[in-house]
């Protein structure tokens, strides 16, 4: 019950901390809201522009059924695209650039008004045109101010000279011209503009940083972009000719492979036409020759197994020619490494096709990073390694295949000529016209070949689709995102709540001040007596119908004192020695303000002034002294009675001033005589109050301290270290000082303090 008691006891002081000083928190909270009421007055209005695309896949991007299939087994085969290659793309320091510079978002126009500036992007107030070529343009940083005079005049901030609208205006940054646009209502007479220009770097860097795009999940092929803007038109431009500019980007990508495709197939048509036409030209020159129409029909078994191995004899040819076409392309393009492969020439083997569409996405990849970048690029030496790696690749695969391939043809002809010569009646001849057939069949398939694919090219050039799926163009809601009311009255809230709390805080931290009782019984373990208030008025001492908080604050130490003396003391005055740590802490208005309280309870109280190094009590009581005589001169006078220094205050109240000041007060205090004065005052007075030197600095109330039935320890409020305290707690566990007790001074009052009686009238 007692652990909970103090516990609350403790939270009701921490928050008495706070409570007191509730103006530094009304103070806060007023500065905070003003604060937050000025900042919505002049800050300018947020928005959040947003669209959303989705990345198509190749079948989606083609507009004709014809064209799917093709991608399915022509030139165009294609994996569905990365989405996270595709948000760097749209990312892209380039893409932002050319956006940038499309728009002209390099130069801004402000109107001044009372409150705030406001950007005027769509039909702007002036239109400034630079006669300066572009590169110096896109580096120019500045700003120019001007007010507008008239309809036909104006005046630049900083520069004492009127312009005329239309006049060539020559600066540091360059030479310009400046164009009004009365139809713009905002743009009037006397009003002041600002034309802002920026870097283009510095512009795109600024949208760079700005621009969130997002994915709207781990495996969706849809992308969300965001840009957070004071003006919705301008950011609605922004995001929409950021993902044009993107849709251009992979068309004109896409048309580059078709375009290169397409050039391989004509010149490959051109060599395999004349050889067509050749070996047309022999077997027309073989039936001249030999007068033949027709050809003799063999034996069904026979010509079944010879039309079999022509078949694959066909085919194998076919897939050797294109070895050496692809063959000979790497050899005479082995140096590019941005040179795209024709890509999926059907080769029977599918490593082939598998190789040259990777190497295709990687010189794509490398051409885009290059646009951003140098080719000391780690990333772009990375890819040129892969692409000359693939190339060595693909060269050693062609080889491997080759010779396999070459293998089977050998075969085949073993096996051709193994049925050619069972075919014994057939003439030589017809054997002869068979063999430009089978070359004629063989050139006429690979022509047909080239001449499907040169019109899957074509087919595929013109119908390339935008890669970027529309599916909401930017938008905005009406509402800002910023400033919102409530967020900043709660930030003003709390602010103002956490700054004052805080400084009190760090204050209470700080201090090492005593301030409170509890704050002296922390430090002390010496027996508390007493606590006395900071009087509010200019009397320092209290009178006998005295009912302030300080009087009572006396009366409650007078009873504690007799409480707290033991009870042998009886028939003899009761010794009360008053001494601090160091001075300026009320020693000797805490000697008078006792002794006067003690004597207005019918007691006889004697003040001895002890500390004759800085006598006060006469000065602050006011005594008039006739004789001079004082403590010291009985000390050294032997015919000085104690009776002749002692002074009448009041009626029960007597003092011991200090006397002659001497040289040396602390072997004068040794002196036997202050033995026989406390005898001789003890049998007369019921209290007798010493005002000592302090024992943090001199060592005299030590000298005398066996003479005290008590020792009151005076500590100063707010005044006083506590480190210094550690003086008076040594002298309690030492017992240098009898009967020891702490008395707090000058204490700021709380409220409640004191019974609140007014004073009696007399």
């Amino acid at each position: 019950m007692s652990t909970q008691h103090n516990q609350n006891t403790n939270l009701r002081e921490q928050l008495d901390k706070y409570l007191l000083k509730w103006k530094w928190f009304l103070l806060s909270f007023i500065i905070c809201f003003g604060l937050s009421f000025l900042y919505l007055r002049y800050a300018s209005n947020t928005y959040k522009i947003a669209a959303s695309i989705k990345i198509a896949d190749s079948k989606e991007q083609s507009t004709l059924k014809e064209a799917n299939q093709m991608n399915d087994y022509g030139l165009f085969k294609q994996d569905h695209n990365s989405v996270a290659d595709e948000i760097q793309v749209l990312g892209s320091r380039t893409l932002i650039t050319t956006v940038v510079k499309k728009l002209n978002l390099q130069v801004q126009y402000f109107i001044t008004g009372k409150i705030k500036e406001t950007e005027i992007y769509k039909n702007p107030p002036i239109l400034i045109n630079f006669l300066e070529s572009d590169s110096t343009l896109n580096t120019i940083d500045t700003s120019i101010t001007i007010h507008v005079d008239s309809k036909s005049k104006f005046s630049i901030k900083g520069i004492n000279k009127k312009y005329s609208f239309g006049d060539n205006i020559r600066m540091s940054f360059g030479e310009f011209i400046l164009t009004p646009n009365f139809s713009q209502p905002e743009m009037q007479i006397g009003k002041n503009l600002t034309v802002k220009i920026s870097p283009i770097e510095d512009v795109s860097s600024f949208y760079n940083q700005k621009i969130k795009i997002t994915t709207s999940g781990e495996n969706s092929g849809i992308i969300n972009v965001e840009l957070d803007d004071p003006v919705i038109e301008k950011a609605k431009d922004i995001l929409n000719n950021i993902i044009a500019e993107y849709n251009t980007i992979v068309i004109n990508n896409k048309k580059e492979i078709v375009k290169t495709t397409s050039d391989f197939i004509n010149n490959r048509l051109q060599d395999v036409s004349a050889e067509l036409s050749q070996v047309d030209l022999t077997s027309e020159n073989i039936k001249k020759d030999n007068r033949l129409t027709d050809l003799s029909s063999q034996s069904s078994i026979f010509l079944q197994t010879e039309r079999e191995i022509e078949a694959q004899q066909f085919l194998t040819i076919t897939e050797l020619n294109l070895i050496d076409y692809m063959t000979t392309y790497l050899e005479e393009n082995n140096g590019g490494k941005s040179d795209l492969i024709p890509s999926n020439m059907l080769f029977q083997d599918n490593s082939i096709n598998e190789i040259t569409r990777k190497h295709n996405d990687l010189v794509n990849q490398r051409n885009r990073t290059l646009k951003n970048s140098s080719e000391k690029n780690p990333v772009v030496t990375n890819l040129d390694a892969q692409i000359i790696s693939l190339k060595q690749s693909l060269n050693a695969n062609l080889k491997s295949i080759k010779s396999s391939t070459q293998i089977k043809l050998d075969d085949l002809n073993k096996q051709d000529r193994r049925i050619s010569s069972q075919i014994y009646s057939a003439p030589q001849k017809e054997r002869q016209f068979r063999d430009v057939e089978r070359q004629q069949s063989i050139k006429e398939s690979i022509y047909l070949y080239l001449l499907q694919k040169r019109e899957e090219s074509a087919i595929s050039l013109g119908v390339s689709s935008p890669n970027a799926i529309i599916i909401d163009a930017a938008y905005s809601n009406s509402i800002p995102i910023w400033p919102k009311k409530e967020v900043l009255f709660l930030g003003a809230f709390v602010l103002g709540f956490i700054i004052p709390l805080s400084f009190i805080y760090i204050m209470e931290l700080l201090n090492t001040k005593i301030r409170n009782k509890h704050d002296l019984i922390k430090v002390l373990s010496i027996p508390f007596i007493g606590d006395i208030p900071k009087s509010n008025t200019k009397n320092v001492f209290i009178d006998k119908f005295d009912y302030s908080a300080k009087a009572e604050a006396f009366r409650l130490v007078r009873t504690n004192i007799d409480f707290m003396l033991p009870n042998t003391i009886k028939t003899k005055g009761k010794t009360i020695f008053v001494t601090s740590t160091t001075s300026k802490e009320g020693k000797s208005h805490t000697s008078i303000n006792l002794a006067k309280s003690l004597s207005f309870s019918n007691k006889k109280v004697l003040i001895i002034e002890s500390d004759i190094r800085v006598p006060k009590l006469n000065k602050y009581l006011k005594v008039p002294n006739t004789t001079g005589l004082g403590l010291t001169n009985y000390i050294i006078d032997d015919n000085v009675n104690f009776s002749d220094v002692i002074i009448k205050v009041d009626e029960n109240l007597d003092i011991i001033p200090c006397g002659t000041i001497p040289p040396n007060p602390a072997e004068l205090l040794l002196d036997d005589n202050i033995e026989l004065l406390f005898n001789a005052v003890k049998n007369k007075y019921d209290y007798i109050i010493v005002d000592t030197s302090a024992v943090g600095l001199v060592t005299d109330t030590l000298l005398i301290s066996k003479f005290a039935d008590m020792v009151l320890f005076v500590v100063s409020a707010n005044n006083i270290d506590k480190r210094q305290l550690h003086v008076a707690q040594s002298m309690y566990d030492t017992k240098r000082l009898p009967n020891m007790v702490s008395l707090l001074n000058s204490v700021k009052q709380k409220r409640g303090y004191g019974y609140g009686y007014g004073k009696m009238p007399k």
